[in-house]
């Protein structure tokens, strides 16, 4: 496991069986933003990645 990886599995052990909609998610992230402004690119391209990944599968067939 790479070191990046540890939030990610914590997040997966801890939330993982809960049900986000969208919009809490993108507030999630407008808050986290609004907290760490340093991260704000890292961000923006997480969720640009988020809404655009089924266009990315799409060009892969």
């Amino acid at each position: 496991m790479y070191y990046t990886d540890r939030g990610i599995e914590e997040l997966e052990r801890r939330r993982g069986e809960e049900q986000v909609s969208v919009a809490l998610l993108a507030e999630h992230l407008r808050t986290f933003t609004d907290l760490h402004p340093e991260f704000e690119t890292a961000v923006d391209r997480l969720a640009t990645w988020l809404a655009r990944v089924d266009d990315e599968e799409d060009d892969d067939e």
